[in-house]
């Protein structure tokens, strides 16, 4: 399906609200759950945009900005996700795959902008020195602008303007290499939840990681609720349970600081 220009517009302006929000990280609004949906909404096709939300959610699971290193941009890869499987008609896994090179284009004009954005560093440093409030925000609004100028851009050209382009290239694709596009992209979750969980795993969360395997192993993929009410089920029980060991921690520490408890003699 064609790309009107109202849409490529309102694609542009989100990615612009997504960019910056991806550049500040304050209401995460360019996570790509949530800008896969709000480009599917705009495309009047929700379904597509919620799916390909939850692939790429995952597979960016374990891909977050560390000092100045910049991953392949979420917001881009979410929003060029939907795009091209509402354009070209492909599953949302294959999809993924095909806008990961637009998400890798961002990756690199960001880097561009973390090195040529430094030559403003003396002025704001001098503007500090100064208390000149006024002066020193000069350079960060003007770096704002040219962050949501680029964002602005890239979306635009790649979802409107490139539209018949991108479309005939993948008409143009052999079968053979769509469904390999299509495995890669079923993958990517499974590679981002393991990013993650080489991060966040703990050796005393294990149990609850091979019960969760159990259980999906077991429920019908259609509905997956009764895994994630087990899951909130745990995660209510260690949130109980660590805020009443800091409670009871907290009582200790007290009893010791006051000389009342805490000692050899009364067991603690």
């Amino acid at each position: 399906m064609a790309i009107s220009l109202a849409q490529g517009l309102g694609l542009s302006i989100f990615a612009v609200l997504a960019g910056l929000d991806s550049w500040l990280e304050v209401f995460y609004i360019f996570r790509p759950i949530i800008s896969c949906t709000v480009a599917g909404l705009i495309l009047g096709d929700v379904r597509i945009g919620i799916i390909a939300g939850g692939l790429t959610e995952l597979a960016f699971a374990g891909l977050t900005p560390a000092g100045g290193t910049q991953p392949p941009n979420p917001a881009v890869c979410g929003i060029m996700t939907v795009v091209i499987a509402h354009t070209t008609g492909v599953a949302p896994a294959t999809a993924m795959s095909l806008s990961l090179p637009f998400a890798m284009l961002m990756q690199y004009i960001l880097l561009m902008f973390y090195s040529v954005f430094s030559v403003f560093m003396p002025v704001m440093d001098k503007a500090a020195a100064e208390a000149d409030t006024k002066k020193f925000a000069r350079p960060a609004w003007l770096m704002m602008a040219i962050v949501c100028a680029a964002f602005f851009i890239v979306i635009f050209l790649s979802s409107y303007a490139a539209q018949q382009p991108m479309q005939a290239l993948v008409e143009a694709m052999p079968q053979w290499l769509i469904h390999g596009f299509e495995l890669s992209g079923a993958a990517l979750p499974a590679v981002g939840f393991a990013m993650l969980l080489k991060v966040l795993l703990r050796v005393e969360y294990t149990p609850y990681l091979l019960l969760g395997f159990v259980v999906a192993s077991f429920i019908n993929f259609s509905n997956v609720l009764p895994a994630a009410v087990i899951g909130v089920v745990f995660a209510m029980i260690e949130f109980f349970r660590d805020k009443k060991n800091k409670t009871i921690q907290d009582q200790i520490d007290e009893m010791k600081a006051n000389g009342t408890g805490g000692g050899d003699q009364d067991g603690i």
